[in-house]
């Protein structure tokens, strides 16, 4: 089951990056990608991986060595729920990156290499469209917060 759940954590993910990437300016992408609930589908994958493992991942993660974390994420199930935490961060901060580049007016040319590199190296997109969106004012008016949040 874990090699399933592992597998189908990115397949859950990849619609919505789709959308910001290929198609940044279809009225169904804004519909979609607006909400922050496109990431619950990689959390649940994770709660699925996480929850029945709390007992041996309590300890790791709230007294962390660099010895414990390396045994949990070398076992198969430590990887597979540590590959949904990544993707489920990676989503959330893509899509807090695509409407920040969209209000700011940032063109979806140069976001699309910058979306996938946050897909392949998260922190290192973050890193780049920080920089980025520096070059770009911030929008007049104010985002409209979301609905759903």
């Amino acid at each position: 089951m874990t090699g399933t759940l592992f597998t189908l954590t990115f397949a859950v993910a990849a619609p919505f990056w789709a959308l910001m990437i290929l198609a940044p300016r279809w009225s169904w992408t804004a519909r979609i990608v607006g909400s922050p609930l496109i990431v619950l589908p990689v959390l649940l994958i994770y709660a699925i991986l996480v929850l029945p493992a709390l007992g041996r991942v309590l300890p790791v993660v709230t007294a962390p060595t660099l010895a414990g974390v390396r045994d949990l994420l070398g076992s198969v199930d430590g990887a597979a729920a540590a590959w949904a935490h990544m993707i489920g961060f990676d989503l959330f901060v893509g899509r807090w990156m695509w409407r920040d580049s969209r209000e700011r007016g940032m063109p979806a040319l140069l976001m699309a290499p910058v979306l996938v590199l946050t897909i392949l190296l998260g922190p290192l997109g973050l890193a780049v469209h920080l920089g980025l969106r520096s070059a770009w004012a911030r929008p007049a008016v104010p985002p409209a917060p979301d609905r759903t949040a």
